[in-house]
């Protein structure tokens, strides 16, 4: 809902303008074109979260953006508070932090519903697995 009620308030914001100094047609149309698929793919990456556990790697997805994470690359998760990026933008206070070798940024944060059954389950399958930060 937060998310709703803060792309209405930047939605307003940004396209009242155009409307106010009689902007061209074409010109409304590309931005409100521009702010409606980019406010899609946002809602889109932010709400459509998934985490499965396969036999051989975690698969992560959040709306057009996905990880194929094998179990044998996994080195460390660790608790995080960073809510700005990582699956699942701006919807949990409460993250981790996974950190794998051949990944792009060395890490991938989410924020899965049941945080300690997620740490369980990725546990069993990874045993070897270094754990900062939880109990």
């Amino acid at each position: 809902m937060f998310m709703l009620i803060v792309t209405l308030i930047i939605g307003v914001v940004a396209l009242v303008p155009l409307f106010l100094d009689n902007a061209e047609l074409a010109t409304v149309l590309i931005l409100i074109s521009t702010f409606l698929f980019t406010v899609g793919l946002i809602l889109w990456s932010t709400f459509n979260v998934k985490y499965i556990f396969y036999e051989d790697f975690l698969f992560l997805q959040g709306g057009p953006f996905r990880s194929r994470i094998p179990y044998d690359q996994i080195t460390k998760i660790t608790p995080t508070s960073d809510i700005l990026t990582g699956y699942r933008i701006l919807t949990s206070k409460d993250a981790i932090e996974i950190f794998y070798t051949p990944s792009l940024l060395g890490s991938v944060k989410i924020s899965p519903e049941d945080q300690m059954g997620f740490i369980a389950e990725l546990k069993k399958r990874c045993p070897n697995v270094y754990k900062k930060g939880f109990q």
